[in-house]
């Protein structure tokens, strides 16, 4: 493995919505806060020693969401990085409450998501949210209502872009009759790609599609598993590899991972330096 001072620049581009340049490896803020997903983080100063570290390392695309804390996430971000670099794109979700620990609620009404998105303006210092995401459709709201009132906040030049959460292809279609959307963030890892259907989806429309829970490896990992072989030969960890082979798989891949220590920041983004042969590409896909 190459070391360099910004190992995330070799991650490569990608243009989100087509305007909006960041590396592929981003940073998940999500882990920032309490145990639950749920208050203030037991070392706020390593949080922000995090954020800042991340920026130093090439990081460019942060992700966070209203209901990390809730607001602790975004409240952090803006103590650590505020006033923003030029190149430094946040997104932020709303659409998801939350009434204690690891409780999550979906809420789509117009006038809370229009609440939220004022609130994550303030709370993250910004005049234009660049990617705003629907945390979760609201099966109790009309989508059109939901999507209707980002359409709006957009034209009031509140939020740049429109991204979705969790979603199937139907929806995504769905959404796009409404208003412009340049992304997707669901579950797709290594281990897991039940999403394989909304990547390609996502690839055919240009669209950037952001695995959350982007590290998991499985069985994968386990002494004699199909990736200890790979990790001798790159001197890299498993979850390094589950990077690459996501940096790998697709151009409009920026996966997200997230953690609240810098050490684990580093080892993550010295994933992107891991250049994977084709032959171990193939391998770490099909050993799942």
């Amino acid at each position: 493995m190459a070391t360099s001072t910004q190992p995330a620049k070799a991650s490569g581009s990608y243009r989100i919505g087509g305007d909006l340049p960041v590396d592929r490896l981003g940073y998940g803020a999500m882990q920032l806060t309490g145990p639950g997903v749920w208050g203030d983080p037991k070392d706020p100063a390593e949080a922000v020693r995090v954020l800042r570290r991340a920026y130093e390392l090439g990081v460019t695309f942060i992700d966070t969401a209203d209901s990390y804390g809730p607001f602790v996430s975004e409240l952090l971000i803006r103590e650590a990085l505020h006033p923003y670099a030029d190149d430094l794109v946040i997104a932020t979700k709303a659409g998801l409450t939350r009434s204690g620990p690891d409780d999550w609620r979906p809420v789509g009404r117009p006038e809370y998501l229009r609440q939220q998105c004022e609130l994550s303006l303030r709370h993250l210092g910004l005049d234009c949210i660049p990617l705003y995401q629907l945390h979760r459709i609201d099966a109790k709201v009309p989508l059109a209502d939901q999507l209707g009132e980002l359409a709006l906040l957009r034209q009031e030049g509140k939020i740049r872009h429109i991204g979705l959460s969790q979603v199937s292809v139907e929806e995504i279609e769905a959404a796009r009759a409404i208003a412009p959307i340049v992304s997707v963030q669901n579950l797709y890892n290594l281990a897991d790609r039940s999403a394989e259907d909304v990547l390609e989806h996502c690839e055919r429309h240009d669209l950037a599609f952001i695995p959350w829970f982007p590290i998991a490896t499985g069985n994968l990992a386990r002494p004699g598993g199909p990736l200890d072989a790979i990790s001798t030969s790159h001197g890299a960890t498993p979850a390094q590899l589950a990077l690459a082979w996501l940096l790998r798989r697709s151009p409009v891949m920026l996966p997200i991972p997230g953690t609240s220590s810098v050490a684990h920041l580093e080892e993550n983004v010295a994933a992107a330096e891991v250049e994977l042969t084709d032959d171990e590409f193939e391998a770490l896909a099909k050993a799942t």
